[in-house]
């Protein structure tokens, strides 16, 4: 196919399995079509989007090396991706850039440091778990996500970031518009811009004023003692993308698990009895469910060769973690179905290389606190809905569901 036969991708990401297998037919790397008629190319297969993440001739800068940067404002619908790569963090940054704000950043994600969040993720799952069992007593529905796989990450990451209570409901507001590609119109765009203009700055103020142990102040006094190693605007991105995805994607991960053992009986009976560990249900959750489907964007430095394709230098890359997963060039003939015995941790959920999430030990931790618990206090939970009833999430970048209804047993 050429250029010119672009697939646009559903914006709602309705049914990411399907879309991924229906590219992946066409070849190994796909040209297509962002919301909002954005044009890029999307790996179809393990072994592509592995080799483009490591290979240093694709860049994460649109400024240096996206050819179409300076058209941005010529196409009202394209703001939406501002969010993702008009912003200055280690998510759109390339060589010294990137090392630098990633090294301010991963030392507060540790194992050392995360052991230490143990304790408090403990006691908030325990005290969510005694708010869903008062919510679902009368056996009525009750909303997994809402009640447990959202609140939990949502609480830590606040805490973390010193997140004042006054503002946790703008912040989830605020990554859930940034997260929702369903609406690629100026309005929301600018919505978006004006959550992360009124947002962020209002915590650091708040920080500023009232400095604490937590990350937040941490990169304020960074800023402030040497702005040649964070300036004012990669400060505000940088909370941006690291208190998004320090809880987005687990609880997409929580949920996603939830509803994979839920869907598979015959493998929550065998983590119960032991022959499955949670960390197996872990790492399938996220090869089959990757918190995040799709990441926009990469760039090409040059012009690049994927089989008998050229990608031209300075063209768009979308880092496609779900069509990895469930490649069966890699993972076998049932490569799409949740198999938490097939013992599958090469996934590229978190990513590679020198942009692997460094939240991915926290993320981790709170999941494997949180979905032995939740077993264990309700041995009795089911789906209060099909599996087919369960709606996506509108968008092509998050994977996971909008409310996850369950009844709690008896």
């Amino acid at each position: 196919m050429t250029v010119t036969d672009r697939i646009a991708l559903d914006p709602f990401g309705a049914d990411i399995p399907a879309e991924s297998a229906r590219l992946r037919a066409l070849g190994p790397i796909v040209p297509v079509e962002l919301p909002g008629g954005i044009p890029a190319w999307a790996p179809t297969r393990y072994d592509t989007l592995k080799e483009l993440i490591l290979d240093p001739r694709v860049s994460k800068d649109p400024r240096l090396h996206w050819k179409l940067w300076p058209e941005i404002g010529e196409h009202p619908s394209w703001g939406w991706v501002l969010g993702w790569v008009g912003v200055v963090n280690m998510l759109s940054t390339y060589g010294a850039d990137h090392a630098r704000l990633r090294k301010l950043v991963s030392p507060s994600f540790t194992h050392r440091r995360t052991e230490a969040m143990r304790p408090r993720v403990e006691a908030i799952t325990a005290e969510l778990l005694d708010g869903l069992a008062q919510a679902g007593a009368d056996s009525s529905a009750v909303d997994l996500k809402a009640g447990l796989a959202h609140p939990l990450p949502m609480r830590m990451i606040c805490e973390l970031f010193g997140v004042p209570e006054e503002l946790r409901d703008a912040t989830g507001t605020m990554i859930a518009a940034l997260m929702d590609t369903s609406d690629p119109s100026p309005e929301h765009a600018a919505f978006v811009q004006r959550q992360i203009g009124t947002v962020l700055p209002a915590l650091i103020a708040h920080r500023t004023a009232h400095p604490g142990d937590d990350l937040t102040t941490e990169l304020i006094r960074v800023r402030d003692e040497d702005g040649d190693r964070l300036s004012d605007e990669e400060l505000l991105y940088t909370l941006l993308l690291v208190i998004g995805a320090g809880f987005e994607t687990t609880v997409n991960l929580i949920g996603n698990a939830v509803v994979a053992l839920l869907t598979h009986p015959e493998q929550l009976a065998a983590v119960r009895s032991g022959k499955l560990g949670w960390e197996a249900v872990v790492e399938e959750t996220l090869r089959v469910h990757p918190s995040i489907a799709s990441l926009p964007l990469r760039f090409a430095v040059t012009d690049l060769t994927v089989g008998d394709v050229t990608i031209p230098a300075g063209d768009a890359i979308v880092t496609t973690y779900a069509a990895a997963g469930l490649d069966p060039a890699h993972y076998g003939h049932d490569a799409d179905a949740f198999d938490a015995g097939r013992g599958a941790d090469d996934h590229l959920a978190f990513g590679i290389g020198v942009h692997r999430c460094i939240g991915a030990p926290l993320a981790r931790m709170e999941a494997l606190t949180a979905l032995p618990a939740v077993f264990a206090r309700f041995p009795g939970l089911e789906l209060a809905v099909d599996e087919g009833a369960l709606r996506q999430v509108p968008s092509f970048i998050a994977f996971g569901w909008q409310e996850i209804p369950v009844r709690l047993g008896g």
